[in-house]
């Protein structure tokens, strides 16, 4: 399905969102601009055991900016990560998200290196529940990390972010990939929406002002807000269309009352850790009261957009008809 790009930030906004059949989403209107080049950069050292690379890239709003790359926790034991990319069609670019799932679907046959070589995934594995992690591409502590192995891979580096169009990467899907799409997957999750829409407010990280080269290409952690103020935009999703005119419509109010919820819960909560905020300038409060109660307010504000996800979840599996969303959740941190 396409949606357009007034809404996108809206759609990423909701973190991780049940999908059980439909294949990944295309997002935007056509952008007649290709995307940039890949910057080549560094890997950060993995932060810990379960974390899984996600590779960094061009998202667009009005101009092209840089995602980076991060380490984010699996959502569920056994998931790996699906890279979005920019594909070419109907006179434009268009993103195709990423999401989890128990295999690696298609993402272009884009080049994203540390393990993302335009099929698959060779950085790394499952195994009884615990992952492990290929050192001859990923930067792993082994004196921390012991579930590892080292196979080499061959690598034919390629900059070219999109598939088709003048240029672009000439791949299609296998039926293997296609298969992953269809089955049962999750979009990003909170700490990956997070990331990106920090990236999204940094002026640095558009292509107008960095030309390609922006000054963060990846971080060891998601970028986290830390304030309600700083979340995405509220999600949006699209009422399903039933064919019941009077369901559609109830449906749709339903959806409008839960985002004007969770908009004043957003605003609530601003306005109380505002409200500390003054009281710890008042008080002349000591660095290391001010950092524990930014610590306070960054948890409050991670659990307010977990909870919203999971209602905005349980919303659209009860108006689609479908049973409790399964893994959904907001993932781990």
């Amino acid at each position: 399905m396409r949606i357009g790009f007034a809404i996108r930030s809206l759609v990423l906004a909701g973190g991780a969102l049940l999908v059980s059949t439909a294949s990944s989403a295309q997002i935007g209107v056509a952008v007649t601009i290709a995307p940039p080049e890949l910057p080549v950069y560094e890997q950060p050292l993995c932060p810990g055991d379960g974390y899984i690379w996600t590779p960094g890239y061009w998202a667009w709003d009005s101009d092209y900016y840089w995602v980076p790359g991060t380490w984010v926790l699996a959502p569920e034991v056994g998931f790996l990560w699906t890279p979005g990319y920019w594909g070419w069609g109907d006179g434009g670019y268009f993103f195709n998200d990423g999401y989890w799932g128990l295999s690696v679907g298609f993402y272009g046959g884009i080049d994203y290196g540390f393990g993302y070589f335009g099929h698959g995934y060779e950085g790394g594995r499952w195994d009884h529940g615990h992952f492990f992690y290929n050192t001859a591409v990923n930067s792993v502590d082994t004196n921390s990390i012991h579930n590892v192995y080292n196979t080499k891979v061959n690598e034919t580096a390629n900059r070219v972010g999109y598939n088709g169009g003048a240029g672009g990467i000439n791949a299609r899907p296998t039926p293997e990939e296609e298969a992953a799409a269809k089955g049962r997957h999750i979009q990003a999750v909170p700490a990956q929406t997070q990331h990106a829409w920090a990236a999204h407010n940094d002026p640095k990280q558009r292509y107008s002002a960095n030309h390609g080269a922006p000054p963060v290409t990846a971080t060891a952690r998601p970028n986290l807000a830390s304030h309600p103020k700083d979340l995405p935009p509220v999600q949006r999703p699209a009422a399903p269309k039933t064919g019941n005119a009077k369901v559609d419509q109830k449906n749709q109010k339903e959806q409008d009352k839960l985002v004007a919820t969770q908009n004043q819960e957003r605003q609530k909560l601003q306005k109380t850790q505002d409200q500390e905020h003054q009281q710890l300038a008042k008080q002349k409060a000591p660095p290391e009261r001010t950092q524990q109660v930014e610590q306070q307010h960054q948890q409050q504000t991670q659990q307010l957009h977990e909870m919203h996800t999971q209602q905005v979840q349980q919303m659209q599996q009860r108006q689609s008809g479908g049973g409790a969303p399964r893994g959904g959740g907001g993932g781990r941190r």
